[in-house]
């Protein structure tokens, strides 16, 4: 009896380490499979913007070149689905569907980032069509770039809301959830500056800020058009909001010509967070994102007729205003943003993508010393 006790247990413990050894395994080879496609993204973007480059010097300006730029606009929509990981698939649908789409759509008309005369070079072509960059307009008043103390404070902040998650059993679930909104806007702020960081360093270029500390906005007009993700808000300018004020300031006259393209500026906004949560869940639309997008363009359109009616004659301080605008867009953000992103399990496929990348960062160091120290014996 002893003995069969004795079996059963190393059976049991042998095919325990079988199935983590094997999940260990799959998590590699899962990791290095998104690796690869990420390559094989990275590779086609390039060879994508190369040929853009060329497009513009034999082709111009117009529909002949928005006809041959056209299948690239097309290609970059479809790139991200190629990628599973929140992390990859994510970043490659803002900085390439989104971001490298409008601004090629701009360069078809001879406008915006890439155009330029005489032309940029490829190097500089291709930095800022795939990177959420803008070149700093030295013709104008010079914006200073935030202290390493701010970020390193933000980093503080980070780690601390992440410290926070391993009792969040002990923690009110709204305020976690106040706490995922903080915790987005860190690491989008970070991640972006990171890129920012790098681009300054290798290209030796003045670049602009991407935030500018969006908690202390005023109103919503402060807060979307002058402190929440600039890159965002000069991109969506020239390609949806100038052509649509243009058109509606000749139908309905200048004074309420901007509101048809604040309008159409937020729904050209929610359709493309929509395919970002899409890339990020690959589940059904509820389209609670877009309504929050529509109920911010709708605010702020009211909130422009309020400033024109009242014409100055009454403003609230920023003392009450600021905590106003911070309240609506936490509560917003929590009723249509956070949750369809848990729904997607957001956070746990995070933490095991994180995982899995660890993992396969300490596989592949393994596997660099092991070949070096072969090549040292030999």
């Amino acid at each position: 009896m002893l003995l069969y006790v004795v079996l059963i247990y190393n059976l049991r413990s042998h095919l325990y380490l079988s199935i983590v050894h094997h999940f260990h395994n799959l998590k590699r080879a899962t990791m290095e499979g998104e690796i690869n496609n990420l390559i094989v993204v990275c590779i086609t973007v390039l060879a994508s913007i190369c040929y853009c480059y060329a497009i513009g010097k034999f082709i111009t300006k117009g529909p002949p070149r928005l006809l041959a730029i056209l299948p690239i606009v097309c290609l970059f929509f479809y790139l991200p689905f190629t990628l599973h990981s929140i992390h990859f698939g994510s970043s490659t649908s803002f900085f390439i569907s989104w971001l490298a789409n409008f601004k090629l759509l701009l360069f078809s008309f001879g406008k915006g980032p890439l155009s330029s005369h005489p032309p940029i070079p490829l190097s500089l072509f291709i930095t800022i069509a795939c990177l959420p960059i803008k070149i700093q307009n030295h013709q104008t008043i010079q914006k200073s770039h935030k202290s390493p103390l701010n970020y390193a404070i933000k980093v503080i902040l980070l780690s601390a809301i992440m410290g926070v998650y391993g009792y969040r059993e002990y923690v009110h679930p709204k305020f976690i959830m106040i706490l995922y909104c903080f915790h987005i806007y860190l690491c989008l702020e970070l991640m972006l500056a990171t890129v920012g960081a790098l681009v300054r360093a290798l290209g030796r270029l003045e670049l602009e800020p991407q935030f500018d500390e969006p908690y202390l906005s005023s109103s919503l007009q402060d807060f979307w058009g002058k402190r929440w993700n600039l890159m965002v808000t000069g991109i969506l300018r020239p390609t949806v909001y100038d052509p649509v004020r243009s058109i509606s300031t000749r139908l309905i006259g200048k004074k309420w010509g901007s509101l048809p393209a604040v309008l159409a500026t937020f729904f050209v906004s929610a359709m493309m967070h929509e395919l970002i949560f899409y890339n990020v869940g690959r589940v059904k639309p509820t389209w609670e994102v877009t309504c929050f997008f529509l109920i911010h363009g709708v605010c702020l359109a009211m909130e422009i007729v309020i400033k024109k009616a009242i014409n100055g004659k009454f403003r609230l301080s920023p003392i009450v205003s600021g905590p106003l605008v911070l309240m609506f867009v936490l509560v917003t953000s929590i009723w249509l943003f956070i949750f369809p992103a848990l729904r997607c399990d957001f956070d746990v496929r995070t933490r095991r993508e994180t995982a899995a990348f660890v993992e396969f960062v300490k596989n592949l160091d393994k596997f660099v010393k092991f070949t070096s120290f072969k090549a040292i014996s030999r």
